[in-house]
């Protein structure tokens, strides 16, 4: 039965993958002006362009899980669990692809909306790719999915994820660190928006998170990028606020690793990999967003230091942090972002009842509805002084550049994150559903019950192998900007709908502050928002797309 599964997944991806080329030389069509991509016509037909980005995600997603499965197979651990895993999502993916693609709600991408023709959806529609659809996300397979993670919430086996021994480990370690040190907590630092406290900051410094992808001899675990979205899922699935926290070392200590001075990676990697200091990333600024090429906050040279005046804003963990990676504008005469350049600029951690007590700087909360245990700050610079050899890589006008370089570890850890959130509100909705009993039997027996948690637990898995490759790319110093950032759309969107589901199946308790799930769906929101938000990373992917040849 698996191996003509297989067949039919393989074929169905190879016809996915020539729909998807066709739909990109359709946009090209009309999106070409004198021979190059126009970004007034994209900006025209965003629609579209987004589309297209959705659509090859998909494509992207289901080639990864195929592989997975696949991988999986040749090993003899390919199960009947993995099996529908592999029908839903297949089938649903598929059908959506033809019938239309939610990139948010009420907002669906179908073929006539990037000029496919009809003869390239009929292509697109092989025998292969209808019983894949037709056998695939039904009544009978959702109920068999849900039946078999039905009693899966104390291991959280809701399927194999395809990792070596190594990787299990890690993976448990952090999920029994998450259980008994963080879940029990979470919605109590949530309701009084409660910073997380410094103990659980100092085990996760001993369990070395902090240090994850730093060498070995900088005093880090030298580990890679998967290790990273492993702890990242575990941590985030007993709550977004710890999974975050190692998010602002991961950024600081990829900007030192890829753009400092070797004098600058002995002074800070090690201090940043055992805790000793806490990072915060200080990029964005009012009335800019996505659009770093506008920022205005500027530094001036003055003998060996900066002098900075300006505004940030969203700015997480500003007041007990640090030092800040902080970007500003060392050159007004350099247009976009050629002026820019990048600061370790150190700070004194403040308390609560002195939040920012350096000179030079002054700070305000932004109070938020998730998103807690580390708080959101504006930041104002008035004279504020960093030393000049704290300039990263000791050159001006490196900023920006600098900061590319993170983008895709960054997405990645966000997918990361993205699942750990849905994850959790997988195993909260399936937990309340067994347990709430109405018209004599558990909720989870009706359709419309298990069937959320099953298709959540497939998207969750698909986004999961999606999420793992882009993680393998990095590993293996490939370009995964491409990956990163599919992993990130669709993650955000998977947590979203997850966290909503859940909170449906808890009917009017999810709406009362009391019950977890109402801070999992305040939390999941974010995460379509940060670290570019939904409509620029769609962006990015089509430009990309439509730029290659």
């Amino acid at each position: 039965m698996s191996s003509l599964l297989f067949q039919n997944c393989t074929a169905a991806v190879k016809a996915a993958g020539i729909y998807a080329d066709a739909a990109r030389d359709s946009l090209k069509n009309h999106l070409m002006k004198d021979g190059r991509l126009d970004r007034s016509l994209m900006e025209k037909h965003q629609y579209a362009c987004h589309g297209f980005s959705w659509l090859s995600t998909y494509v992207e997603a289901l080639r990864q899980t195929l592989n997975w499965a696949v991988a999986l197979e040749s090993e003899g651990k390919f199960t009947t669990l993995e099996e529908l895993i592999i029908r839903i999502g297949f089938g649903e993916y598929l059908s959506q692809i033809l019938g239309g693609i939610p990139m948010s709600q009420g907002e669906i991408i179908r073929p006539a909306d990037m000029w496919i023709s009809d003869d390239d959806v009929q292509a697109f529609h092989t025998p292969e790719v209808s019983q894949l659809i037709n056998d695939g996300n039904n009544p009978g397979n959702r109920e068999k999915l849900a039946r078999l993670i039905e009693h899966s919430l104390d291991t959280g086996a809701f399927g194999n994820l395809g990792l070596d021994d190594m990787y299990d480990m890690i993976r448990e370690q952090f999920r029994r660190f998450a259980n008994e040190e963080v879940s029990p907590h979470a919605h109590e630092w949530h309701l009084k928006d409660d910073y997380i406290p410094m103990e659980i900051i100092d085990k996760m410094s001993e369990m070395g998170v902090f240090g994850l992808t730093i060498p070995e001899e900088l005093g880090g675990s030298g580990l890679g990028k998967t290790s990273m979205c492993i702890v990242s899922e575990e941590l985030s699935r007993g709550y977004i606020g710890v999974g975050s926290l190692g998010t602002r070392s991961e950024i600081a200590a990829e900007l030192i690793m890829g753009g400092g001075t070797e004098a600058q990676k002995k002074q800070w990697l090690p201090k940043i990999a055992m805790g000793e200091i806490l990072p915060t990333a200080v990029f964005t600024e009012p009335n800019v967003g996505s659009d770093l090429g506008s920022l205005k906050t500027r530094a001036i040279k003055d003998g060996d230091k900066y002098r900075i005046t300006g505004n940030k804003t969203w700015i997480t963990h500003a007041a007990r942090a640090d030092v800040m990676t902080l970007l500003v504008r060392t050159n007004p005469d350099q247009p976009g972002y050629k002026g820019l350049s990048m600061f370790l600029a150190e700070k004194q951690r403040g308390t609560e009842d002195n939040p920012f007590p350096t000179d030079g700087m002054t700070g305000g909360e932004i109070e938020v509805l998730g998103y807690r245990g580390m708080k959101e700050f504006e930041l104002g610079f008035d004279d504020f002084e960093v030393k000049a050899e704290n300039l990263l890589g000791g050159e001006e006008g490196n900023g920006f550049k600098q900061l590319m370089t993170t983008f895709e570890s960054a997405r990645i850890q966000t997918a990361a994150r993205a699942l750990g959130v849905a994850q959790n509100a997988m195993e909260l909705g399936l937990r309340y559903a067994t347990e709430r009993v109405q018209f004599g039997q558990p909720i989870f027996n009706f359709p419309r019950v298990h069937g959320k948690i099953a298709l959540a637990a497939t998207e969750i898995m698909m986004t999961r192998q999606l999420t793992y490759f882009a993680a393998r790319q990095k590993d293996e110093d490939k370009r995964c900007d491409l990956e990163a950032g599919m992993a990130k759309l669709l993650g955000a969107r998977v947590a979203w709908s997850t966290a909503d589901n859940a909170l449906q199946i808890h009917g009017g308790n999810g709406y009362a502050l009391e019950y977890q799930i109402s801070r999992v769906l305040c939390d999941a929101r974010i995460l379509n928002i940060f670290e570019g938000a939904a409509e620029i990373q769609a962006d990015v992917i089509a430009r990309r797309l439509l730029s290659s040849n």
